[in-house]
Order: C-alpha cells, then structure tokens, then sequence
C-alpha cells in the first residue's frame, strides 16, 4: 500500500455475525473508531447481526476492520462481512444507533 492510498477517503461498510448484540459491541466499536479517528455508526440489525458504517482515511479504516476482527471484541464474533467504497465526506462523529 502506498501512503497516499492510506490516507485516500475510504468508507468501510462491515457486518457482524454472532453473539454481537446486547454484549456491549456498539459502545466497543465506538470507541476503536473513535481511537482510529474515523466517523459513523453502529446499530443493531433485526437479524442479530451489527453493521458498522466507518469513513475516514483508508489507513483508519482497515486498522478498525482488524479490531473489529479481534480477540479483544466483547461477545463471540462468528464472521464479519464487509465492503470498501469511495468516503463521502458527510459522516461527523461516532454514534450508537
């Protein structure tokens, strides 16, 4: 990777699977983005999976999506889907929805 494709504006879209809900994961996930610097959101799906919208330098963004993959994550993760696209500038902040 080259330096300028870390800090290139990228938006990480992520899914996890599991025992992800009522274990804390959104206040966690909030606090690595938070950590990493990147602005979004985490909510609770109706099939018991969380989604993870993340938008920041790519760089940011690949370090969260490694953490969310990690032993330090709260509950039992079974996969994380995800998908990259091109940031949009318009996310402010980190929230639990």
């Amino acid at each position: 990777m080259t330096a300028s494709s870390s800090e290139e504006l990228a938006r990480l879209t992520a899914w996890l699977r599991g025992r992800v809900q009522g274990v804390g994961m959104r206040w966690w996930v909030r606090s690595q983005a938070l950590e990493y610097g990147v602005s979004g959101w985490a909510r609770n799906l109706e099939d018991g999976r969380v989604e993870v919208v993340a938008e920041g330098p790519r760089g940011a963004c690949e370090a969260l999506l490694e953490a969310l993959g990690s032993a330090r994550a709260p509950g039992s993760l079974s996969g994380i889907t995800h998908r990259w696209s091109h940031g949009t500038g318009e996310l402010s902040g980190f929230r639990e929805r």
